[in-house]
């Protein structure tokens, strides 16, 4: 039984709560009584941490069904606003023009600190239950769930927005010194998601059926080396990549098409996925439906996600390359009259879900958010960056290209400098990771140089280092007189 499952149970309980924190909001807030009557067993620390696993997919446009996309990886070379993409925020992040206004730029802020607040709620809450209404175990898995996914969240928005407020604890009080946070520093920040995840390295390494999705001890082992590695801790990125390749708890799918086979959810290569279930309240998989064309009659596509062809992903691909025809389609039949359409451009197709055709938004396709192909880059470039191109790291990168039925690097490319061989492995990424938001961390940890080269060439001209990050959205600044804007965004 997979998380996603277990949601609706919690959601009456949640809504019950949130009723009651509100109920007295005008007199004086009762949120923290609310809380102390709910956190009483082992069944409630559970049900909690249940919740903030719906906060990483809610209903309706959420931070990993589609937000994330439309307000970052737009802002790549690989992608642009689709023809049906309206609103005009998305194209302005699209064209790089947006700014300190942008609703999703609100969005992913409002959020990602939603989940981080019931996050600390349930780390501070799950440690006052009762020795004699729960485990140890459980306990200390339960909160290590949620310092992973607190974590997980802090890590972008350090990324996306630079210094930001790092709240650890449940606020219960409306008092403005208590609301008002002032923002940490980057270092501040990646201090505190390393150390959650350290506690995270102690979650269980696999799940029994009923459990699958939840955060294991190799999915902190791997952020945790991706976090190195975006700080340039090239020695820790590499040893904590290498342990999640010798505990052998994953392996990559013979067939890359498997990546997004309903049937492999949860499997050997999925190291921790989003999970989607269409039909199951509005929790489908809106990319399915975003990057699906509307030309052929019945499929109903939304076509709002559209590949940035003048980026050259798809011709970048070799033809004999197998993830190209699971990443992209060029003509389908329709499932109404039966007719080839050949399409205008590429669409992005690996979220289709055959199982609900002319209803894509239902798509039950998981995003894979980290899965072992991205051990092996991350241990390829990491080596690279301490001793250059060595054997283990052309073999790291060759067993993803190895499955994607390429040649080896290591055959066709045996002696790369250290500057070429990093280039390769950046472009390995690209391809692997396709529209499973990577592309932006990937090329904005690489420099402001290099982005807007990148951009430029792919016909994003307006690409400026303001980019690097994204500006803190005005909204919060006006609700909060301690939040400072980025430098390169102050009078934009």
């Amino acid at each position: 039984m997979k998380i996603y499952k277990i949601l609706n149970n919690t959601a009456a309980v949640l809504a019950a709560l949130a009723i009651a924190s509100c109920a007295e909001l005008e007199e004086k807030p009762e949120s923290s009584m609310v809380s102390q009557q709910f956190y009483n067993t082992e069944a409630d620390a559970v049900a909690a941490v249940n919740a903030v696993y719906a906060d990483l997919n809610p209903s309706g446009q959420s931070i990993y069904n589609s937000l994330f996309q439309i307000g970052v990886e737009m802002a790549t070379d690989d992608y642009m606003a689709g023809p049906r993409a309206r609103n005009a925020h998305v194209r302005a992040i699209s064209s790089l023009i947006h700014d300190p206004s942008n609703d999703r730029m609100q969005e992913l802020w409002r959020q990602s600190y939603a989940l981080i607040k019931d996050a600390n709620a349930a780390i501070d809450h799950i440690a006052e239950i009762p020795a004699t209404n729960i485990s140890e175990e459980k306990r200390q898995r339960t909160i290590n769930e949620a310092k992973f996914l607190r974590a997980l969240n802090y890590f972008n928005l350090v990324r996306w927005f630079g210094d930001v407020p790092l709240v650890l604890h449940e606020i219960s009080t409306l008092d403005a010194g208590h609301l008002n946070v002032v923002q940490a520093t980057e270092a501040e920040v990646y201090a505190q998601i390393e150390q959650d995840l350290k506690d995270a390295e102690n979650l269980p390494s696999v799940y029994t059926a009923s459990d699958l999705g939840r955060a294991t001890s190799g999915a902190a082992k791997t952020v945790l080396s991706k976090v190195y590695l975006t700080q340039k801790k090239w020695e820790q990125a590499a040893q904590k990549a290498k342990e999640v390749i010798d505990e052998g708890n994953y392996r990559l799918f013979d067939d890359y098409a498997d990546v997004f086979s309903v049937d492999k959810e949860n499997t050997v290569e999925h190291i921790f996925s989003i999970q989607f279930k269409g039909n199951a309240n509005f929790r489908g998989n809106s990319l399915a439906s975003r990057s699906a064309p509307y030309e052929p009659e019945g499929v109903n596509g939304d076509y709002a996600d559209e590949l940035n062809v003048a980026g050259g992903l798809f011709q970048s691909y070799r033809l004999e390359d197998r993830r190209l025809e699971v990443n992209f389609i060029t003509q389908m039949v329709s499932p109404v009259n039966g007719k080839l359409y050949v399409l205008s451009e590429p669409h992005f197709y690996m979220y289709y879900d055959h199982s609900v055709v002319g209803a894509q938004g239902q798509s039950s396709i998981n995003l894979p958010l980290i899965r072992y192909a991205e051990v092996l880059l991350i241990y390829a470039e990491a080596l690279n960056e301490i001793e250059g191109p060595s054997a283990v790291a052309y073999d790291a990168v060759d067993q993803v290209r190895r499955r994607a039925g390429i040649p080896a690097l290591a055959e066709i490319e045996p002696s790369l400098s250290q500057e070429a061989f990093r280039d390769s492995v950046f472009e390995e990424r690209r391809k692997e990771f396709v529209y499973q938001y990577h592309r932006w961390f990937d090329l904005v940890r690489r420099g402001a140089d290099y982005y807007i080269k990148t951009l430029t060439a792919a016909g994003k001209p307006n690409a400026a280092p303001r980019h690097l990050h994204f500006p803190i959205p005005q909204r919060e600044i006006d609700l909060n007189p301690n939040l400072k804007q980025n430098p390169d965004w102050v009078n934009y």
